[in-house]
């Protein structure tokens, strides 16, 4: 281990970005205890049962955190931290630390670390609950891999079946594969399968062959190829694929299905949570970004299907959009230069609450550092906001209607003036500034300088104690009229479009996020997910009951919305709110009425809190 001269301006620059050492008071003492490990990708420096005496602080590159039984657990970044297990719990690891790019590292020792946490306890119980939530993560994914392991072929998203017959020419074959970038055709001859085409044989049976492309497809294709029936194991079909050497298998039940891939499988076995999010940092441009938050929508889609509850498939996605939120910002930055000053890209409404949906689109903005000028700065933050944005959507987070989003110039502001409007709103609540509230309340800074978006959201949620702000925000709860009728029938759409369906959102879950934002306002909470607003509110700005029925059917509304949505991805439509109730079971109206008549019941004792009839 090497030990120079550290520059400790620059490295307690650094440190004072992000956590736990932006709340150190006393950071250059700290510095001074650092020394500096240089590790190329490959190496190993820690592994599971041997014992740790380092904290590493990861200045640049990324490392990868693996579970004594094989599973990727995380992968840590720029500013984050590893190896703190061995600090604060067991001194020998239950890990194992893959540095899977060059890293540069800040290495603290035990001693030190432990002066340290003497002087800021803090700072040992961050790295103490950090260790518990790497625990019980790695349990969940221990648990997980068998769940993989029994995945069928019929539980996958199939590649649909692009085909040509046996009599269409090489190069006709070849420019069907351009048009459907795919890198295999199936040749059909009356629905029956009778060979596979692949690039490689266009390679090695065409060009290096020299054959004229204007003879058939049948002199170059692989006659009767291997198939596999969409009932087969996912495992048991990469051993075969593997030990044939294949890279295709046509999928035939009753009919031709599709193809199924070695890379496709590859991904499903490590089709995790933490394994998107770790596989969104290492793609290093655009294009290897593009369709990114619809293949986690994919994988949500999976997680569904197994019984996942409701916040679990909304932690999925939302890992997944603020992952590629954080490569973007990387990546726009690579392109621009350094930030010419501390910045927070921040998540709003539904990201910032951790509740995405199938159908969620993006609202985000910037927080820049009090430093800020905009003549010298304003270019810069511009162009990122506007890589950031359209990666996003090219990634399949579609742009939000309403341009509520960092390339907005209205939602680029430096903390004061984030902390001026957000007092202008709650002082003085006009529509546009409560319609403005409900998304900004709702603050969750996921990449940059965190530091800064927290202290917005704090300041906001301090400012938020008008009884004026909170009568008018009831009001626009008690609005979110639930489609339901005096009688307890459900009411739907007569005709146009969306008839005999009704919008589960517009009329159910808008209304409890409305009120359990309202709630956590008038209790000064900074909570941001909707059951967690209703938990910690629960007998402070809302009775007990109360917030354990709206959680009860918060619950329902999004189980309900989410395998509607879940079965429009799997049809190939775009996922959307709109439930025909003829389609539920009779106990799925049942709760869905049930649902209704809580949110129905809790407006009206907003109505009687709070005189929204009088605004």
């Amino acid at each position: 281990m090497s030990h120079p001269t550290v520059e400790l301006e620059e490295v307690t620059g650094f440190l004072a970005q992000h956590e736990p050492f932006s709340r150190l008071p006393h950071l250059a003492a700290l510095t001074s205890e650092l020394s500096v490990l240089y590790a190329r990708r490959g190496t190993q420096l820690l592994r599971a049962g041997e014992r740790g005496d380092n904290l590493y602080i990861i200045r640049s590159g990324a490392v990868d955190v693996i579970s004594e039984e094989g599973q990727l657990v995380d992968r840590r970044g720029a500013g984050e931290s590893f190896a703190y297990s061995t600090l604060v719990e067991d001194p020998v690891s239950c890990y194992t630390f893959d540095v899977v790019e060059d890293c540069l590292l800040l290495v603290l020792p035990r001693a030190a670390f432990q002066a340290v946490s003497a002087e800021n306890p803090d700072l040992a119980r961050f790295y103490d609950t950090e260790a518990r939530r790497a625990s019980h993560l790695a349990h969940e994914l221990q648990e997980d891999s068998t769940e993989l392991l029994r995945t069928r072929l019929s539980e996958m998203t199939l590649r649909p079946v692009q085909s040509v017959s046996p009599d269409a020419t090489i190069v006709e074959a070849a420019r069907a594969m351009t048009q459907a970038e795919t890198s295999s055709l199936l040749v059909l001859d009356d629905g029956q399968l009778r060979g596979i085409v692949t690039d490689r044989d266009l390679r090695t049976r065409v060009l290096a062959a020299n054959l004229d492309p204007s003879e058939p497809v049948r002199r170059i294709m692989t006659e009767n190829p291997l198939s596999v029936r969409p009932d087969a194991m996912a495992m048991e079909v990469h051993l075969l694929m593997t030990e044939r050497g294949f890279h295709h298998m046509p999928v035939v039940g009753d009919r031709v299905l599709g193809v199924v891939t070695d890379s496709e499988i590859a991904r499903l076995l490590h089709a995790d949570p933490i394994f998107v999010a770790a596989d969104l940092s290492r793609r290093s441009s655009l294009a290897e970004l593009r369709g990114a938050f619809t293949e986690a929508a994919t994988l949500a889609v999976r997680y569904i299907d197994r019984g996942s509850s409701p916040q679990e498939v909304a932690n999925i996605i939302t890992m997944a959009a603020d992952a590629l939120a954080r490569r973007l910002c990387q990546l726009g930055e690579l392109e621009l230069g350094p930030p010419p000053v501390p910045y927070a890209f921040v998540a709003v409404g539904s990201q910032g609450r951790r509740e995405m949906g199938l159908a969620s689109d993006q609202d985000n903005a910037l927080v820049l550092d009090s430093s800020y000028d905009a003549e010298a700065h304003g270019e810069y933050f511009a162009r990122l906001a506007e890589f950031v944005c359209r990666g996003l959507d090219a990634g399949g987070q579609s742009l939000c209607p309403g341009d509520m989003m960092a390339m907005n110039p209205r939602w680029r502001m430096t903390v004061v003036q984030w902390e001026q409007t957000f007092a202008t709103w709650t002082a003085a609540p006009e529509p546009d500034a409560l319609l403005h509230a409900q998304v900004f309340f709702d603050f969750r800074a996921v990449a940059g300088t965190l530091a800064l978006g927290e202290r917005v959201h704090a300041s906001a949620v301090a400012a938020a104690t008008s009884q004026r702000l909170h009568a008018h925000l009831a009001s626009l709860a008690a609005r979110r009229e639930p489609p339901l009728t005096f009688f307890r029938g459900l009411v739907v759409e007569r005709d146009g479009q969306h008839v005999n369906t009704l919008d589960i959102k517009k009329g159910g879950t808008a209304g409890i996020v409305q009120m359990a934002r309202l709630f956590a306002l008038a209790a000064g909470s900074t909570a941001l997910e909707t059951d967690d607003r209703l938990s910690s509110t629960a007998g402070k700005s809302v009775s007990a009951a109360g917030a354990h029925e709206l959680a009860d059917a918060h619950s329902v509304l999004r189980a309900l919305t989410l395998r509607h949505q879940s079965l429009q991805v799997r049809a190939g439509q775009t996922p959307n709110y709109r439930i025909d109730p003829a389609q539920l079971s009779r106990l799925e109206r049942e709760q869905l009425r049930d649902a209704f008549r809580i949110i129905k019941s809790m407006q009206n004792a907003l109505a009687t809190k709070y005189p929204v009839r009088n605004i």
